[in-house]
């Protein structure tokens, strides 16, 4: 995706099917029907595990750094980001800026590996509070707090909307975890989203009673969602959660009162 002068490229971790079950849930139990993700006579739904690679203001920056290698999780199979960063012409030390919608661990894998900073350049920004929920008190995540801790010095967060680098803003969307972030590229007068884990399915944008389970604060996230599905419809500015297939790029449009979705 090009926005203005700056381009966007899903660089693939790799892959996950998870139970569609176990992803999200319907207020009034209506059947799944999205052909844009279908489930599969296993009851799964494909998503993709990745990062976004943008060159803003001279800046070679990643969001989100996928699971890292040697990950096991029932249904994943990741392990690839950094060959696909070096297909997409990048290599790790040329990466300034790793930036995170959040801290769950199939986000922040390569940031380290066996103890060694993967991207040994970088600075890496995350919002306080998923910084605060993820690392200290009753619940930090081990695996989060192992893969931070070679790189605390190199840490920066941020507790407010803020512009991290030129034409890349971090706006803060608390439900899914307590410092969930939505980045905003813009340049030239055009801006596109990236979402995270905002939302996982295109479901949760065309029916806003579809809700996600893997949410800290479900509440909270719906009306998260419910906000951006809203602006996005209005706008028509494309976006891309962290979790679509192949990290796609989609619009929200309204026909007849009904938003649906395209690919862009």
């Amino acid at each position: 995706m090009k926005i203005g002068s700056i381009d966007i490229v899903g660089v693939l971790d790799g892959t996950a099917r998870l139970p569609l079950a176990g992803t999200v849930v319907h207020a009034r139990g209506a059947r799944w029907e999205c052909h844009h993700q279908p489930v599969g006579a296993d009851g799964r739904i494909g998503m993709a595990v990745g990062s976004f690679l943008l060159r803003p203001g001279g800046r070679t920056v990643l969001v989100d750094a996928g699971t890292g290698p040697g990950f096991e999780h029932d249904g994943f199979a990741t392990g690839g980001l950094l060959d696909n960063l070096r297909r997409a012409g990048v290599e790790p030390e040329e990466v300034t800026d790793v930036v995170f919608t959040h801290l769950h661990v199939d986000h922040v894998g390569w940031s380290t590996v066996r103890g060694e900073a993967v991207f040994p350049k970088a600075t890496f920004r995350m919002h306080a509070a998923d910084w605060a929920y993820f690392t200290t008190g009753e619940t930090a995540d081990p695996a989060v707090r192992e893969i931070f801790e070679p790189i605390t010095g190199r840490i920066e967060t941020f507790d407010a909307e803020t512009e991290l680098v030129p034409g890349l803003i971090a706006r803060p969307a608390p439900g899914h975890t307590p410092g969930s972030t939505v980045f905003v590229v813009s340049d030239a007068g055009e801006r596109a989203l990236l979402l995270g884990d905002v939302l996982h399915t295109v479901g949760e944008l065309t029916d806003p009673e579809w809700e996600g389970m893997f949410d800290v604060d479900r509440s909270a996230a719906t009306a998260v969602r419910q906000r951006f599905a809203a602006e996005l419809e209005a706008s028509g500015d494309v976006f891309a959660p962290a979790h679509f297939p192949d990290l796609a790029f989609g619009r929200l449009i309204s026909a007849g009162g009904i938003r649906r979705f395209a690919w862009a």
